[in-house]
C-alpha cells in the first residue's frame, strides 16, 4: 500500500514541469532544488527516529532504511526526467560497493566475537575479576584498563558490555560506583578503539579507504591513553572506599576449542592486515578467508570434539552440550547494526551525490580549517552517531595532510564519549545498568572527558606533529 501510494506522487510530481527546471544534464545540482531539502528532511527525521530507539522501542535500521531508499528514488526520477538514466545507478553501485566491503568485514568479525562468547571466553575473564575480591578503586582501574586494550582487537560495544556485566555483578547496592565505573568503561572503550582500524568502524572505514596504513593507526596510542586517563585520574576520587562483599561462585570454565578461537582471530586480523599491505588486495577478502578458519576449526569441533560423548545415549531434542555451529554463530551477528550502516551510507552518499558534502566540505574545510573542521567532527559525533559523521567526511574527500587524517580517526573515536548517546557503548550500558547508568550521570562527567578530549588532541599535535 504504501509503495503504491509512492508511485502514485511521483508519477503527478512528474508531470510539474519545475521538476527539472533549471537542471542541466551535464552536471545537476539539487542542493537548492525541493528534492535535496525533502532528502534533507527524510534523513533528519530518521534520525529522530534513531536517537529516541529507546523511547519509540523501534529499532534503528527500519527509519534508516526508508530513509536510504526514499532519497535514491527522488534522485533517480528527478536524472529520468532530464533524459539520465546512467548516473544515478553508477552512483548507488559504488555506494553499495563500499557498504558490501563494510559489511562482510563486520560479519566475520561478529561471527568470531559471538564464537568467543559461546565458548564462554569472556564470562571465564568476567569471573575472575568478580571472584578475586578486588576494592571499588582496583575494579575501576582494571575494568577500564582491560576495555582499552580489549576494544582494539574486539570492538568497543562488546568490550563494553562484558566490562558492565563486572561492574553490575560488584557494585550492588553501590549505584554511585556503578555510574563512575559506566562512566570510565564507555571512555577506555572509544579511546582504545580509536588506535586500532579494528577498534571502531569509523577506524575501519578509513583503513578500508587507504587513507592510513594498518601500523600509522599506532600513533595514535599515546593521544588515546591520554584520552582515557585524564578522566579516569578524576573520577577516581569520587569513588567509595573500601571493597565489595566477597561474591561465592563457581568460576566459568571455556569450553573446549575457545583459546584456540582466540588465536583464529588474531591470525584472521593477520591475514586481513597482510592481503592489504602485502597483496594490495582489500582486507575484507582477508577476513573472509580468516572466516574460513573458523569454519573448518567448527567442522573439527562438531565432528571429532565430542568423541568423549555417546551420542546414542542423548535423546534427538536435546542438543550435545559442546556442540559448535558455525551458522548458528552468523545468525547471532548484529543484523540490526549491520543494516542500520546500509541506511547510513546509502543516505548520506545519496545526500553526496546532490551536492551537500561538497558544499559542507567547501566551508568547514576550506573556511575553518582543517583542524577546526576536524575538532568539531569530534563535537558532532558525540550528537550524531560518529558513523554518518565519518562517512560524510570520507565521501567529502578534504585535501588533508595524514596528520590531519589521524587527528579526525581520533576525534571521531573518542567524541562520542562526551555523552552517553555519542557512541554504541554509551547507548548499550544506559541500557544493561538501566536507571543507574543514565544520560544525565554521564552528563555530569562531561567536564572532565571534555579535558581529556582537548588534552588528547593537544598531545596528538604534539607526538605526531
Amino acid at each position: 500500500m504504501v509503495l503504491k501510494l509512492l508511485l502514485v506522487i511521483l508519477s503527478v510530481l512528474a508531470c510539474f514541469p519545475t521538476f527539472a527546471n533549471g537542471i542541466s544534464t551535464e552536471a545537476i545540482s539539487l542542493t537548492s532544488h525541493w528534492v535535496g531539502f525533502a532528502a534533507l528532511a527524510i534523513f533528519a527525521l530518521a534520525y529522530v527516529f534513531v536517537i529516541f530507539e529507546e523511547k519509540f522501542h523501534m529499532r534503528k535500521s527500519k527509519p534508516m532504511l526508508l530513509a536510504a531508499g526514499l532519497i535514491w528514488v527522488f534522485i533517480a526520477v528527478i536524472y529520468q526526467q532530464v533524459g539520465d538514466i546512467h548516473s544515478a545507478e553508477v552512483a548507488i553501485r559504488h555506494n553499495f560497493l563500499e557498504y558490501a566491503e563494510l559489511f562482510f568485514f563486520l560479519l566475520v568479525a561478529m561471527t568470531y566475537i559471538n564464537s568467543m562468547l559461546e565458548r564462554q571466553v569472556f564470562d571465564a575473564l568476567r569471573d575472575v575479576l568478580i571472584i578475586k575480591g578486588f576494592s571499588y578503586r582496583a575494579l575501576f582501574w582494571l575494568t577500564g584498563i582491560l576495555a582499552f586494550f580489549i576494544s582494539p582487537i574486539a570492538d568497543n560495544l562488546t568490550t563494553a558490555l562484558i566490562m558492565c556485566a563486572v561492574i553490575l555483578a560488584v557494585g550492588q547496592g553501590k549505584p554511585k560506583f556503578i555510574a563512575i565505573g559506566c562512566v570510565n568503561i564507555v571512555v577506555a572503550a572509544n579511546a582504545g578503539g580509536a588506535f586500532s582500524p579494528f577498534g571502531d568502524i569509523t577506524t575501519l572505514m578509513v583503513w578500508q579507504k587507504g587513507l592510513i596504513d594498518f601500523e600509522t593507526f599506532f600513533k595514535l596510542f599515546i593521544p588515546s591513553v591520554v584520552n582515557f586517563l585524564i578522566p579516569a585520574l578524576i573520577m577516581q576520587f569520587a569513588l567509595p572506599l573500601g571493597k565489595p562483599d566477597a561474591i561465592a561462585a563457581e568460576q566459568v570454565k571455556i569450553k573446549k576449542g575457545g583459546l584456540v578461537i582466540v588465536g583464529l582471530f588474531l591470525a584472521t586480523i593477520v591475514t586481513a592486515v597482510s592481503f592489504h599491505n602485502f597483496l594490495h588486495l582489500p582486507p575484507v577478502f582477508g577476513m573472509m578467508t580468516g572466516l574460513a578458519y573458523l569454519k573448518f576449526y567448527g567442522f573439527y569441533l562438531r565432528e571429532f570434539g565430542n568423541t568423549h560423548i555417546d551420542k546414542s545415549d542423548i535423546p534427538t531434542s536435546h542438543e550435545v552440550e559442546d556442540d559448535f555451529d558455525i551458522f548458528d554463530k552468523i545468525a547471532k551477528a548484529e543484523w540490526d547494526t549491520l543494516f542500520f550502516f546500509y541506511g547510513v551510507i546509502l543516505a548520506v552518499g545519496g545526500l553526496g551525490f546532490i551536492g551537500y558534502l561538497s558544499l559542507t566540505s567547501s566551508f568547514i574545510y576550506g573556511e575553518l580549517g582543517p583542524t577546526t573542521a576536524n575538532i568539531l567532527v569530534g563535537i558532532l559525533s558525540a550528537i550524531v552517531d560518529n558513523i554518518p559523521v565519518m562517512f560524510a567526511v570520507l565521501s567529502m574527500q578534504p585535501e588533508m595532510s595524514q596528520l590531519q587524517w589521524l587527528l579526525v580517526t581520533l576525534t571521531a573515536g573518542v567524541g562520542g564519549s562526551l555523552l552517553s548517546i555519542g557512541s554504541a557503548a554509551g547507548v548499550a550500558l544506559m541500557g544493561q545498568a538501566r536507571g543507574q547508568y543514565t544520560f544525565f550521570t554521564h552528563l555530569k562527567w562531561t567536564p572532565v572527558i571534555a579535558l581529556g578530549y582537548f588534552a588528547s588532541i593537544w598531545v596528538h599535535f604534539l607526538v605526531n606533529g
